[in-house]
């Protein structure tokens, strides 16, 4: 299973690093299952995230032609992606070579101006949903749930939700019990203290 987290200047942190921790302790504590995880960028340049973290990429993406799952984060940073034809033709090539395809946040915004989510619902960050609606009336925008899987592309609300799709997408991938046994090395609990 070869995973893949887009990274780029001004993403959102927990966008990232949310589904990061959670692909990573299923690759490491169960490294039979034969999990690779990558971030992936422009170059292999470091790269400032949204609130100045600053995080190196495993490989530039013209380095990669294929992975099991690609995920793109959002943040401020997914706004200038959305006019990347480039990052938009590279995303459609894997997905049409099969790759599962799943955003965190905004990074729907720019599945959405690649053309992916046209025909199929989608959720994203609840300040962005008029947003995403404005991008194609092809795309059926749901407001009211953490995760949204179309089969071929999953969609996550804002930020901590993409924790949420990455449980669900070790479920899917791998077993429900898995899923568990990483939310419990987590110690995430799902349901808010206030």
């Amino acid at each position: 299973m070869d995973i893949g987290i887009l990274v780029f200047p001004d993403v959102e942190e927990l966008d990232f690093a949310g589904p990061w921790e959670a692909f990573g302790v299923w690759s490491r504590d169960f490294p039979d299952d034969g999990v690779g995880l990558r971030l992936i960028a422009d170059t292999r340049e470091p790269v400032r995230c949204h609130k100045g973290l600053r995080v190196l990429p495993d490989v530039a993406r013209e380095e990669v032609d294929a992975l099991d799952l690609v995920l793109v984060p959002g943040g401020l940073g997914s706004r200038p992606l959305m006019r990347r034809t480039d990052l938009h033709a590279w995303l459609r090539g894997l997905a049409e070579s099969g790759t599962l395809v799943t955003s965190v946040c905004t990074g729907a915004l720019v599945l959405g101006a690649a053309g992916l989510l046209d025909g199929r619902r989608a959720t994203t960050h609840w300040g962005a949903l008029d947003t995403l609606r404005a991008i194609s009336p092809a795309i059926t925008v749901v407001d009211d749930e953490r995760f949204v899987d179309e089969g071929s592309v999953v969609t996550a609300a804002g930020i901590s939700a993409g924790i949420d799709m990455a449980l669900h997408l070790i479920a899917r991938l791998h077993s429900p019990e898995r899923a568990q046994a990483v939310r419990r090395e987590m110690e995430y609990d799902p349901a808010p203290p206030v």
